[in-house]
C-alpha cells in the first residue's frame, strides 16, 4: 500500500501567480489586443519605411523626376505663349493692363491662370470688366471694357475722374487735364453723379457759363456761373426747380441781370439775391426821383 504524504505544503498550488495574473487580465482588455495585434506592426512598418527612404533618399529623387517631366511637358512649344494683345483701348490704359496681367513672357498656358489675370486686371479702376483667352497661336488676348470718365471731382486732397455711376476711373493732377469734363466739388458728390448728370443736361441752354456743381452738406445742389452768380437748389426735385430759373431767364434774362444769387431751396418763396453794385444803383434812383441827387 502506498504512503499517502501528509504535509499539505509538498504538493503544486494550483493557483496561477501574481504576475500570470496581471497578464492574463491586460490580455482580456479589447484595447491592448488590439495595440499588440496592429499597433506594433503598423509602428514597425513606418520606422523601416522611413529608414529606408532616409538611407536611399527616394523622395528626393521621385521629386526631381516630377520635376523634369514637368518641365519638358510644359515648354513643348504648343503650350508656349509668346505674345499679350490688348486691343481696342488707350494705349496707357494698355500699358497699365500688361503690367496688372502680371505674366512674364515667354510662359506657358499649362502654369498662367486666366481667372488670376482676370482678377487683376479687374481690380483696375479705369477697367469695369475683362476677358482673358488663351489662343492656339500662343497670344494672350485681353479684352477690356474702358470706364468712360464723365466728370471731374474735386475733393479736399485731389482731382478724379468719374465714370457715369460715380466709380472712380483715374486720378489727375490738374483741373486743365481735362477741361472738357464737367466738374462737381464737395463730400459725397461722387454718389450722386447720375443726378449731376441730369442737371448738367438742363443747364444746356446756359452750358458755357456753367463753372461747376458744389454738393452742400451732402444733401442738396448748389449751380455755380460765371461773374459769381450762384443757383440754390432744393433737395428735393432740384430738376423741376432748374427748370423754373431757365423759363424765368428765357422770359425775362434774369441771369443776365446784376442777380448774384438764386435761391430755390423753398420752391414756395424764391428769393433773389443782388449785387452790391446794383444795391448801389437803386439807392441812387431812388434818390434821384426824390431829388436829392440833382
Amino acid at each position: 500500500m502506498r504512503q499517502v504524504n501528509g504535509n499539505p505544503r509538498s504538493s503544486r498550488d494550483p493557483a496561477p501567480s501574481r504576475l500570470r495574473y496581471r497578464l492574463t487580465r491586460l490580455w482580456l482588455r479589447p484595447s491592448f489586443r488590439k495595440f499588440l495585434n496592429v499597433g506594433i506592426p503598423l509602428s514597425v512598418g513606418v520606422l523601416a519605411a522611413g529608414t529606408f527612404l532616409t538611407q536611399f533618399d527616394i523622395r528626393g529623387e521621385a521629386y526631381a523626376l516630377f520635376q523634369k517631366v514637368h518641365g519638358i511637358v510644359v515648354e513643348q512649344p504648343q503650350f508656349m505663349i509668346t505674345e499679350m494683345a490688348v486691343p481696342d483701348v488707350s494705349e496707357d490704359l494698355a500699358e497699365q493692363i500688361r503690367v496688372a496681367a502680371f505674366v512674364t513672357l515667354p510662359a506657358s498656358s499649362l502654369e498662367v491662370s486666366v481667372a488670376a489675370v482676370r482678377a487683376r486686371i479687374e481690380s483696375l479702376d479705369a477697367v469695369e470688366r475683362a476677358r482673358v483667352q488663351l489662343r492656339s497661336d500662343g497670344v494672350l488676348e485681353i479684352r477690356a471694357i474702358e470706364r468712360v470718365p464723365v466728370v471731374v471731382w474735386r475733393t479736399a486732397d485731389n482731382l478724379q475722374l468719374l465714370d457715369a455711376t460715380g466709380v472712380r476711373v483715374a486720378e489727375i493732377d490738374s483741373r486743365l487735364r481735362r477741361p472738357d469734363l464737367p466738374l462737381i466739388v464737395g463730400a459725397g458728390a461722387d454718389a450722386q453723379v447720375p443726378e449731376a448728370m441730369l442737371l448738367l443736361d438742363a443747364l444746356q441752354p446756359v452750358a458755357a457759363r456753367v463753372r461747376g456743381l458744389l454738393r452742400v452738406g451732402e444733401r442738396r445742389w448748389d449751380v455755380a456761373l460765371d461773374r459769381g452768380q450762384v443757383l440754390r437748389l432744393p433737395e428735393t426735385d432740384p430738376q423741376g426747380a432748374l427748370r423754373r430759373i431757365l423759363d424765368l431767364n428765357n422770359g425775362d434774362q434774369l441771369l443776365a441781370r446784376d442777380v448774384q444769387v438764386v435761391d430755390m431751396r423753398n420752391p414756395d418763396r424764391p428769393m433773389i439775391q443782388i449785387s452790391e453794385h446794383a444795391i448801389s444803383e437803386i439807392d441812387r434812383l431812388k434818390r434821384m426821383s426824390l431829388g436829392e441827387d440833382a
